[in-house]
């Protein structure tokens, strides 16, 4: 079950860097920039990932007690981080949706 979740982590990472390779792509073909969606389609995964992946390497590694705890310390601030950024871009969309009227 382990490897599985971290499996699943490494799919997410690689997911945000096509993503991010097509949105790079479709940007030299001349397509504007969805900076609306870039957080749901390129850093929610990549966040996701690695969260799945620092969560369950080091205690599948059997790693000391100090690197289990920075790792759940790493894992902590990537929640984190996630949860900010949502936060910025629900606060951006509802102020885009009532300047628009």
């Amino acid at each position: 079950m382990d490897w599985s979740v971290v499996g699943m982590g490494c799919l997410l990472v690689l997911l945000s860097f096509g993503c991010r390779w097509w949105e790079q792509t479709k940007i030299r073909k001349g397509a504007r920039p969805r900076r609306g969606m870039r957080f749901y389609s390129i850093w929610m995964p990549l966040l996701m990932g690695l969260g799945m992946i620092v969560a369950k390497v080091p205690h599948m590694a059997g790693a000391p007690f100090a690197i289990v705890m920075a790792a759940d310390t790493l894992n902590l601030v990537l929640v984190v981080t996630t949860a900010l950024v949502l936060a910025v871009q629900v606060r951006h969309r509802a102020g885009s949706g009532s300047s628009a009227e």
